[in-house]
């Protein structure tokens, strides 16, 4: 049958069955348009249904409610078995004096408050998209279409959680609990992008029942300030200090909505994806009980240094919104006018600007919260002892190397590579890494593709470098630094290997785990029982250095495989020790 695009093809596994997903070229747009615009088409053509199906059931019924303190919250029926509960401030609203301050919780909650919205996104950045002249119309649909292309509409007053339950789920059920970080490159982003109603849904026919949260938290300039100025103040990475008062939030109140505060496991994709990585190394390794696991899709502790390397992003909004000549230049940014303050943001570079990888705003080392570069406190033992999966698409840099067509010889290449990457490196290194990642197009990525889909001459080989040093390579070293220290389990995305270009592109594994897809089940098998196996899906053999098993999505009839986390060992080796040597 065919859902959303998607064909499934029936399979057994123990005597249960497994969905089993072939992606032929004539899917393939659809897929990434359900994807991608998660706020149109899975919105427009799911949500609205559930709207539809959730308006008729509380006509037949009272609306779903909840008890906070004093307060009570109604919600909505988002399916015939499942209540949402939206857009609940867990923290005061980041406004006026608390700009640029770690955020505060809400006050004790009194009154009734109807909850059936997701709230407006943080501030975003202003989306600049590369020129894709000359590209198929598939390949510009994607970009276009993306989760880097949307933008949500926003306001500073943005501090508001989700939470989707079972509707059988009561105060008393102690059911498991997922909290879901949403990326966007920590420049863009909402919990709106993503609908939750189908893992719970799935949670209840298995019959291990889980409740789903996410959340919203500070992006860009506004959450991800970086300089002397901030370090002085003690307000560095305010987007994960977000993230961090959600969890808390979650400990308090979550047990009101069937919930067990001692059964969280934290999850995100991409920038979500190392915001959790990141909080399992915050603290110098100490969770506070917030979580008990952890699931990554496309994200680890990244090379990152200290706050004073976004100086000169600091600077560059110090100057334009005339704080300049403030003897306190932060306290004058908290009066600035939002209008203002926004515009001196987008003027930054954005994720796909010439610089792509090398983010203005991102999590750096604060002193406080980060103690230390996060990869230095990986090789410290720093790190919450707790179970985690973590996992790429195989071709993480082509969606990003679209803002370097440019970039077309050798030379430009090592200039490329050694001006914006490592501008420290010395003659020997840029030698070694033109070397480990030479200009053949059958080297590149998307991997695996022989002589096609060379967009330019370097494309390929600075896609593969940008995939590699971003996400292969810290994934493989935090896996390798934590083996038998804790349980692990690793995956390798490789499905929509025939997308031109784009190849099994970042953020492409979402599909696999909000559209009844295999890591949907491994999702919750996981949060239940701290093990991704289970009767419904292929098994999925740990992760450790003697025996580094990644659990491999392929396109066609045979979708799942183990391989071996071998791959370019050379390459990443070398650049895992030229990131730490010179972190961004």
């Amino acid at each position: 049958m065919t859902v959303c695009g998607k064909t499934k093809l029936a399979g057994v596994v123990s005597g249960r069955p497994i969905h089993v997903r072939s992606s032929p070229p004539d899917f393939f747009f659809l897929e990434g348009m359900a994807m991608f615009k998660l706020g149109v088409l899975f919105v427009a053509l799911v949500l609205q249904t559930r709207v539809a199906v959730g308006a008729t059931l509380t006509a037949r019924a009272a609306a779903p409610t909840v008890k906070l303190d004093a307060g009570t919250f109604v919600g909505t029926a988002s399916s015939s078995n499942t209540q949402s509960f939206l857009g609940i401030p867990f923290a005061k609203p980041p406004v006026g004096d608390l700009r640029f301050r770690l955020p505060v919780p809400v006050d004790a909650y009194n009154g009734t408050h109807t909850v059936t919205a997701f709230g407006p996104a943080c501030p975003q950045q202003e989306v600049k998209l590369p020129i894709l002249t000359g590209f198929p119309q598939e390949v510009i649909d994607y970009v276009v279409n993306s989760a880097f292309g949307i933008i949500w509409p926003s306001q500073e007053d943005c501090l508001t959680i989700n939470v989707i339950k079972p509707a059988s789920a009561t105060a008393t059920s102690k059911l498991p609990v997922v909290v879901w970080i949403f990326g966007g490159g920590f420049e863009l982003g909402s919990p709106a992008m993503y609908d939750g109603t189908t893992i719970v849904q799935r949670s209840i026919a298995m019959g291990e029942p889980v409740i789903y949260v996410s959340l919203n938290y500070r992006v860009s300039a506004f959450g991800f300030l970086a300089s002397k100025e901030v370090r002085a103040a003690g307000v560095g990475n305010l987007g994960l200090q977000d993230q961090r008062q959600a969890f808390r939030w979650v400990q308090k109140y979550i047990g009101a909505f069937g919930g067990d505060p001692t059964k969280v496991t934290i999850w995100g994709e991409s920038a979500g994806a190392i915001s959790s990585a990141l909080h399992m190394v915050a603290n110098n390794g100490d969770n506070e009980g917030l979580f008990r696991a952890a699931f990554m899709e496309s994200g680890s502790p990244i090379p990152v240094g200290p706050l004073e390397n976004g100086q000169k992003y600091y600077d560059a909004i110090v100057q334009q919104v005339g704080c300049a000549g403030a003897v306190d230049t932060l306290a004058c940014l908290r009066t600035v006018p939002y209008a203002s303050l926004k515009a001196a943001q987008d003027a930054s570079p954005f994720l796909f600007s010439y610089q792509s990888l090398v983010l203005a705003w991102l999590p750096r080392e604060d002193g406080v919260f980060l103690t230390d570069a996060p990869q230095k406190l990986v090789q410290q033992g720093k790190v919450a002892n707790v179970p985690f999966i973590t996992g790429d698409c195989d071709d993480e840099g082509t969606l990003f190397s679209l803002s370097t067509l440019n970039v077309t010889t050798d030379a430009a290449f090592i200039q490329y590579i050694t001006s914006i990457w490592l501008p420290q490196a010395t003659t020997a290194m840029s030698s070694s890494l033109h070397a480990l990642y030479p200009n053949d197009i059958i080297d590149g990525s998307p991997f695996d593709t022989s002589i096609l889909n060379a967009a330019t001459g370097q494309f390929k080989r600075i896609a593969a470098f940008q995939g590699d040093a971003v996400f292969h390579a810290p994934r493989r070293f935090f896996q390798q630094a934590r083996s038998g220290k804790q349980k692990q389990w690793g995956f390798l995305s490789k499905r929509l290997k025939a997308v031109p270009f784009l190849g099994s592109f970042h953020v492409s594994d979402i599909l696999n785990i909000y559209f009844d897809g295999e890591l949907t089940d491994y999702l919750i098998n996981f949060a239940t029982n701290l093990d991704p196996n289970g009767k419904t899906v292929p098994s999925w053999p740990a992760y450790t250095t003697a025996a580094p098993n990644m659990m491999t999505f392929l396109d066609g009839l045979f979708p799942t495989t183990i391989t071996q986390d071998t791959f370019r060992a050379e390459a990443i080796g070398f650049l895992t020790n030229m990131t730490l040597q010179f972190p961004i």
